[in-house]
C-alpha cells in the first residue's frame, strides 16, 4: 500500500516524504494511536517507499508487492508470540538485520505491539537501537505508549496517529458501498478506528449491538441470575469485556444527551431504548453510571478478572 492509499494522517505522511525526499530518514520510529486507525499500514508504506525500485512506493513493481504481503525477504515483522514477544524473536531479529539485504539497499524491520515486549526482549531491543546494525530501518507500532521503555523512546522518532475523525471513517465507508446511516453509526462507535468501523458493519454486528445493549439495560438486582449469566457470556475475555464497556461508555453518554435534551448522540438508531433509559434515571445518577462504566474499563486496562467485573458493573447498572 502505497502512502497515497493511507488513509488520514496527512500530518504524519508529509513528515515521512519529506524526510525520504531529503534522503535523511531516522533508523528508528515509533509510531503511537488507536488500534486500527492506519499505523501498520503506514509503517509498510514507508518500507515500500524504502525498497521501492522506482522510488517513493508506486504499490506495482515486485518489491512494493512482496511489502505488502510481507512476503520481501528483506522485511521482518515481529508479533507478540502468545502474550508477549520474547527475547528469541528479538535474538532472532538481530541476527537477521546482521546480515547484508537481499534485494533491497537497506533491511526493515516492523514491531507491531511493541509494549507486549517483555522485559528480557526490551532490554535487548534497546542494545539494537544504541548500536543499529548496518542501515537497518525500525519501525515500532503501539497503542499503549506508556508500556515502552523511555528508554526506547527515547531512541526513536516519535509520530503520533491521532484517532481518525468520524467524517472521515464515514465517508470512506459509504464509498466501500455502506448505507448512509449505517456508515456514520459504524463510523461514530469506531472510536477513531477504521479497523473497529469496518468491524461494525460485519456480518449482523450493529444488530449484535442492539441486542447486547437491550439486555443489559433490562437486567434487575431483584434477579440476579440473568445479571451473572449476562456477565458470564458477556465477558467470557478481556477483550470481550472492553469491546463491551465501550459500547456502555458510547450508549450511557447518548443517555445523558438525550436526557438534557441535546441532540448528536452516537446511537441515533436506538432512540427509543435511549428515551426508556433517560426516563429511568436522572442527570446526576447517569453521570455516575458513567463513572462507574469508566471505573471498570480503568480495572480491565490493570487485567481486573473480566466476569467479576462485569457482575459488578451490572449490578450497579440495574435498576431496582
Amino acid at each position: 500500500m502505497p502512502f497515497s492509499q493511507v488513509i488520514g494522517h496527512d500530518r504524519v505522511i508529509a513528515i515521512l516524504r519529506r524526510s525520504l525526499a531529503a534522503d535523511r530518514i531516522s533508523h528508528a520510529y515509533l509510531f503511537h494511536g488507536v488500534d486500527g486507525c492506519g499505523m501498520k499500514e503506514t509503517a509498510l508504506a514507508m518500507v515500500e517507499a524504502v525498497f521501492c525500485g522506482t522510488g517513493g512506493g508506486c504499490g506495482d513493481c515486485p518489491s512494493c508487492r512482496k511489502v505488502a504481503g510481507e512476503r520481501h525477504p528483506d522485511l521482518h515483522v515481529v508479533r507478540p508470540d502468545g502474550a508477549f514477544i520474547k527475547i528469541d524473536q528479538i535474538r532472532e531479529l538481530q541476527k537477521d538485520l546482521s546480515y547484508r539485504p537481499f534485494e533491497a539497499r537497506k533491511k526493515a524491520c516492523i514491531i507491531e505491539e511493541a509494549e507486549r515486549m517483555n522485559p528480557a526482549a526490551a532490554n535487548a531491543f534497546l542494545k539494537t537501537l544504541e548500536e543499529p546494525p548496518g542501515d537497518a530501518l525500525l519501525l515500532l507500532l503501539t497503542t499503549h505508549l506508556e508500556g515502552i521503555l523511555p528508554t526506547i523512546i527515547s531512541r526513536c522518532q516519535q509520530l503520533r496517529f491521532p484517532p481518525l475523525p468520524s467524517e472521515t471513517l464515514s465517508a470512506h465507508l459509504r464509498e466501500s458501498g455502506a448505507e448512509e446511516e449505517e456508515a456514520r453509526i459504524a463510523a461514530a462507535l469506531a472510536g477513531g478506528s477504521l479497523e473497529k468501523a469496518r468491524e461494525a458493519l460485519a456480518g449482523d454486528r450493529l444488530q449484535s449491538r442492539r441486542l447486547l445493549l437491550e439486555r443489559i439495560c433490562s437486567l434487575s438486582s431483584k434477579d440476579i441470575i440473568p445479571l451473572f449469566s449476562a456477565a458470564e457470556e458477556l465477558a467470557r475475555d478481556k477483550e470481550s469485556a472492553i469491546e463491551m464497556v465501550e459500547l456502555l461508555q458510547l450508549f450511557w453518554r447518548d443517555v445523558l444527551l438525550v436526557g438534557t435534551g441535546s441532540r448528536g448522540v452516537t446511537n441515533s438508531d436506538l432512540l427509543p431504548l435511549l428515551h426508556r433509559a433517560a426516563e429511568r434515571s436522572t442527570p446526576e445518577q447517569t453521570v455516575e453510571k458513567l463513572d462507574r462504566i469508566s471505573r471498570v474499563r480503568q480495572a480491565l486496562a490493570r487485567n481486573a478478572n473480566p466476569r467479576l467485573a462485569a457482575e459488578v458493573l451490572f449490578m450497579e447498572l440495574a435498576d431496582g
